[in-house]
């Protein structure tokens, strides 16, 4: 990332809390095998339709040639790339590429290097096909990030050093289009963390269809506050310059009810080089999460949102005359579903929205001067990915229709007719052509493994890309998982539990969980990881999706509006006496276990008044959600200011008192995303009631905890520790 991922892991404690001892590294070669890329089943890499869907492109593994195949039979058309047969520049490989829309050029990338969790830079470069020319897409910035082609291919937008630069192909010539970018400041054309992070966006730059503007969002941070955290040498990747004194890595990071980034939005025509400010109307705008072009150069779509986030409206505006008028207004008596908002899709005669307004999640199709013209999809189940529609007037989606934890790609006709493409037991992706002809179908179930299959827009598969045979057979003797279901509080909550084979005796259990608003775990599709090699340890681990979690409509999830912590904890301890009273749970041996959201559960479920936890386990968890950031705690509780009760309530720290067991709590120092200064103010309040916990952390590691082992780490301290005290 923007930090060097240094080290694996040293127990740390400050008393009274006490000190984990680390096992040899070496130790763990049984469990990385199942945290690590070995226990990931086969599937096809790189992956992408080209226009008319009658042929996808694919990176070879060696990341050598970018190759042609024909849809139909897989047969490969042609290698339209080689790196050893480019002209000007040579590489040894590449780890990506991008086709420009009108098919004559690449965009290839190599030396990526992380910005934050869902971003890069990288040195760029643009091949064209015709002439087999490899040349840097800039010779001025030696990095770039989010580069974007012009709908005709003859230019690339990009982001470096927090400014917008135009790269014109045919010429060789570069254009910068901002010149105010600051790091920690301003910053052009991509999100800042906070955006990133929660609106599920890594760039803020679109062309207009006829290529004569480029619309991009200005992120103002001047007056965010900054958030730093130290950086210590290490033996995984060492830097030496930090041996004696660390460094410090400092972004703006705005945490519940701060002041957060000012978004614009801003049009620079290519001929005449001048900007314009694209101002919007009315108080309620503190977001933007998306700007598009929908099909005409004369507009652009803006979404925005208030600062509750239970506010969306859209907005088109005319570039050019910088005319903008509403387009539509959507709202919720909680929150809006991030769907809504981030996930609208542009089509000729219209835009298509996710909404909750009937109690589920549907499409509705709204006309560009603001009139509902179809409800697309309805009934007492969620929808939860729209992929578009053809010419005959079929829409083709994702949902729940056979049960909250199944996934079936459907089709709608034009006369309202549902098709389901998909086994409806099971969870199916698809990723279809842009003409919706074919798409590739991800389909596995709780007990099989993925199969890859090439289908038409009918359903009918045309041919078997990876069935994922061998995979099978090498984990057919692993315990597997199956489906439960557990009672709380009147209510059948979804499930699944994960037993060794021919157990004898009674089994001890941890409770996984992350419980996050509208998040699912329990799911029928193929899992293979740690919860299994522990089961071959002897444990039974067991997953409940309590209130609040998604997949069943509005009600369910909004339930902890204002109030997290509350009904998760709830459903969290029944579930778990739940198991605990199965004839095959040893009943005085029940743990839990959660990272991030999870972690935060973890703490609360077990600082909950009868709870049977005999051990907990928090990963990088949130204690107070004053401390995380804005946009993800303010969606679900409002501000520290509007909702006082509420945060001291949802807060680990009130509960301290009451916490039933011992508790690990693991956390890496250079966490960007939930704040190590989580488990210190945690510790510290610890401290001042006289008790304490046990505490390992990771220095340099993120929210991730990855590098060095360290995954494998966690999960073997982890069992461990549940063996210890339980």
């Amino acid at each position: 990332m923007y930090y060097h991922s240094i080290i694996a892991a040293a127990a740390i404690a400050a008393a009274p809390v006490a000190i984990a001892e680390v096992p040899s590294l070496n130790n763990y070669s049984d469990i990385e095998k199942f945290v690590g890329k070995e226990v990931t089943p086969s599937r096809p890499d790189n992956f992408k339709f080209m226009t008319d869907g009658n042929f996808y492109l694919s990176l070879s593994e060696d990341g050598k040639r970018v190759v042609k195949y024909d849809t139909r039979s897989g047969k490969e058309a042609e290698t339209i790339f080689d790196v050893s047969k480019t002209r000007e520049t040579s590489l040894e490989s590449i780890e990506g590429y991008t086709i420009s829309p009108d098919g004559s050029k690449l965009l290839v990338w190599t030396d990526k290097e992380e910005v934050y969790r869902y971003s890069f830079t990288a040195k760029y470069y643009f091949y064209e096909f015709r002439s087999r020319l490899l040349k840097p897409l800039s010779t001025e910035h030696e990095r770039q990030q989010a580069p974007v082609f012009s709908p005709d291919g003859r230019m690339v937008a990009f982001m470096a050093d927090n400014n917008i630069f135009i790269k014109k192909l045919d010429y060789g010539t570069e254009v910068a289009v901002t010149t105010d970018g600051t790091l920690n400041k301003i910053i052009n054309g991509v999100p800042d963390w906070s955006y990133q992070e929660e609106f599920d966006t890594t760039g803020s730059m679109v062309w207009a269809p006829d290529n004569l503007t480029l619309c991009y969002l200005k992120y103002n941070e001047a007056d965010v506050p900054a958030y730093s955290f130290a950086l210590y040498d290490g033996y995984c990747s060492p830097t030496p310059q930090y041996a004696l004194y660390p460094g410090e890595f400092t972004y703006k990071y705005p945490v519940a009810g701060q002041q957060v980034a000012k978004v614009s939005v801003h049009s620079y025509d290519v001929e005449t080089r001048k900007t314009k400010e694209i101002k919007l109307p009315g108080t309620q705008t503190e977001y933007i999460p998306r700007i598009t072009y929908a099909y005409s150069p004369d507009r652009l779509i803006v979404t925005t949102l208030n600062r509750a986030q239970n506010r969306m409206e859209m907005f088109t505006a005319n570039p050019k005359s910088t005319v903008v008028k509403s387009l539509l207004v959507e709202q919720s008596d909680a929150w809006l579903s991030p769907l809504t908002f981030q996930e609208a899709t542009m089509e000729p005669d219209g835009v298509v929205i996710f909404s909750e307004r009937s109690g589920y999640r549907h499409l509705y199709k709204y006309s560009y001067t603001g009139a509902l013209s179809r409800t697309i999809s309805s009934g007492d189940w969620d929808v939860d990915a729209y992929y578009g529609s053809d010419a005959k007037g079929n829409y083709y989606l994702r949902c729940n229709l056979s049960g909250a934890v199944n996934r079936v790609i459907c089709r709608i006709d034009a006369k309202g007719k549902l098709t389901s493409l998909s086994p409806e037991q099971g969870y199916a992706t698809g990723t279809f052509a842009p003409d919706m002809t074919y798409y590739l179908q991800n389909f596995s179930t709780i007990s099989t493994p993925p199969v890859y299959t090439m289908c038409n827009n009918a359903g009918k598969s045309v041919r078997t890309l990876e069935d994922n045979s061998s995979y099978a057979a090498k984990y057919a003797s692993a315990p597997k998982a199956e489906l439960i279901m557990v009672p709380s509080a009147g209510l059948q909550l979804n499930g699944y539990v994960i037993k060794p084979t021919n157990a004898t005796s009674k089994l001890p259990v941890i409770m996984y969980q992350y419980s996050g608003p509208d998040s699912q775990e329990v799911l029928n599709r193929w899992t293979m990881g740690w919860a299994n090699y522990y089961a071959m340890q002897g444990y039974a681990v067991v997953c409940v999706d309590g209130r609040g979690t998604g997949g069943r409509g509005h009600d369910f999830s909004r339930i902890v509006y204002k109030q997290l912590g509350h009904y998760e904890s709830i459903d969290q301890v029944n579930a778990a006496k739940y198991i605990a009273s199965q004839p095959w749970a040893d009943s005085s041996r029940i743990g839990i276990f959660g990272w991030s959201y999870g972690g935060y559960e973890a703490i609360m479920a077990s600082s909950t008044p009868g709870a049977p936890y005999a051990a907990a386990v928090a990963v990088a968890p949130v204690t107070d959600w004053k401390y995380y950031d804005a946009i993800y705690t303010e969606r679900f509780m409002l501000t520290p200011n509007e909702n006082e009760a509420g945060y001291k309530q949802a807060s680990c720290l009130t509960h301290i008192a009451n916490r039933c067991c011992p508790l690990l709590i693991m956390s890496g120092t250079a966490d960007d995303n939930v704040h190590m200064a989580n488990t210190i103010q945690y510790v510290s309040e610890m401290q001042s009631q006289g008790t304490w916990c046990d505490l390992l952390l990771f220095p340099n590691k993120n929210h991730s905890i990855n590098g060095c082992n360290a995954r494998s780490l966690v999960y073997a301290r982890m069992l461990e520790y549940f063996n210890k005290n339980m």
